[in-house]
């Protein structure tokens, strides 16, 4: 486990992109497994996570083979096609692939066990474990909603009309999934819009996927059995792995980057908001559609940022992005109150809890609610010296690297390795923009 230490070095100054969208990417390797025929895809994030998604379809039949970096070209099995793996599937640290595959696992008639590294044996399943057992699966999970469990699909789903009880594209899109290989319509309502990967790109395939409000939040429907058409997925970049470089560029005196090609869902860009809430001088453009999603080039520069207590935005549209928000909040003038955050208690790790210990290590006063951090902030650098534990969580490695460069003293990540599971050229980038990161011993 090798150590990371961030301290203050130079102001961020060039112009890069950054590594695919982990959520683009996931689902494009699990669409193109049920495609009929080829389907070719580049941009592909090759993280940790991304990479046990394509190992697992390669387990249930599909052909993925890499032809170079980012590129990669999947030969499909057809919707109902899925066959049953040898082995017991190991999705490391990935949630997101981990409640996706269960749904399509739902549908067909084979037997599949999954497990996942500490963090990922940790976080809940039964949201995805309930709609898929009334559809007709039959899960056996440890102690009801962990990994490892056992997910025994069948080709005689039910189509169902769900209510998520909790805002998560995850849920939304297990059952879409579940619905593909299940006669008739299946149904899921949303009081609050998720991202909407898997519809636009389900649509794209060829699938007849309806998306209506009624008053009270969003339903979104999907008729079964269709034949999924290959297609050529282009993932532009990651607007969750871009929001470390925004916030570092705009705490970060004398700062001035762009990033290239980034995702720009509207579901997705809620921590723009947030940051521009705040003070920061962000600029989008060159805007485009790159594979049915809007993309643009953003530019950030040093802002003097200032707390807040309504960053305006629903906090599904940026779920990923608040431990490093909590590190902009912690540099910027005066007080910030973020509440509604009872889902980053379920992540890799309880991240409102590993985020308060980590400021508080670094001189930050900072008071936890159920649902929420109050972060008072240093109007400029923090004390730092601190060692942080990550608890096996990327996000919380990344975002106390950013904070490191504005500490009075070094700030030491406890370990680096988690980074890889979804932004493996962070460290080098980071440093490539005059950042001031190194590796430590173990």
């Amino acid at each position: 486990m090798p150590k990371l230490i961030s301290s203050p070095k130079n102001a961020l100054t060039g112009t890069l992109s950054v590594p695919g969208d982990k959520s683009i990417s996931h689902r494009s390797l699990m669409l193109s497994a049920l495609a009929v025929g080829r389907s070719e895809v580049t941009g592909l994030l090759e993280g940790e996570d991304v990479l046990a998604t394509a190992e697992a379809m390669r387990a249930m039949g599909a052909t993925v083979n890499r032809l170079g970096e980012g590129h990669y070209e999947v030969f499909g099995v057809g919707v109902g096609g899925l066959l049953e793996p040898e082995n017991v599937i190991d999705m490391g640290n990935s949630g997101t692939s981990t409640r996706l595959l269960m749904g399509l696992i739902a549908s067909h008639e084979i037997t599949v066990m999954m497990t996942g590294d500490a963090s990922l044996r940790g976080r809940p399943m039964g949201r995805v474990i309930t709609p898929l057992s009334e559809m007709g699966a039959e899960v056996t999970a440890r102690d009801g909603r962990f990994l490892p469990l056992t997910i025994k699909g069948t080709d005689e789903t039910l189509p169902i009309d769900y209510t998520s009880p909790v805002a998560s594209a995850q849920v939304k899109s297990a059952i879409l999934l579940a619905g593909l290989n299940t006669l008739g319509r299946t149904v899921v309502r949303e009081k609050t819009a998720t991202r909407d990967h898997t519809e636009r790109m389900l649509t794209a395939m060829g699938a007849n996927v309806t998306v209506e409000e009624d008053g009270e939040g969003r339903v979104v429907s999907i008729d079964g059995q269709p034949e999924l058409k290959p297609v050529s997925f282009a993932v532009p970049g990651d607007i969750s792995s871009a929001a470390f470089l925004l916030v570092a560029a705009s705490i970060i005196p004398g700062s001035d980057i762009t990033l290239e090609g980034v995702g720009l869902n509207p579901l997705r860009t809620g921590i723009l908001s947030a940051l521009k809430s705040m003070g920061a001088d962000i600029q989008i453009v060159n805007e485009s559609t790159l594979g049915g999603e809007p993309v643009g080039d953003i530019r950030v520069r040093a802002a003097k940022l200032k707390g807040t207590n309504d960053i305006g935005v629903d906090p599904s549209t940026m779920i990923d992005e608040f431990p490093v928000l909590f590190c902009a909040a912690a540099v910027a003038s005066g007080t910030s109150t973020f509440t509604g955050l009872e889902e980053l208690r379920v992540k890799e790790s309880d991240r409102l809890s590993v985020m308060a210990e980590g400021l508080k290590a670094n001189g930050v006063q900072v008071d936890e609610s159920p649902d929420g951090l109050t972060v008072h902030g240093m109007g400029g650098k923090v004390p730092g010296g601190g060692t942080v534990a990550t608890h096996l969580d990327h996000r919380i490695a990344m975002a106390f690297s950013v904070l490191g460069q504005m500490a009075e003293a070094p700030i030491t990540i406890d370990d680096a390795a988690p980074i890889q599971t979804s932004f493996p050229s962070f460290i080098d980038l980071m440093a490539g923009l005059g950042a001031g990161l190194k590796l430590g011993a173990d």
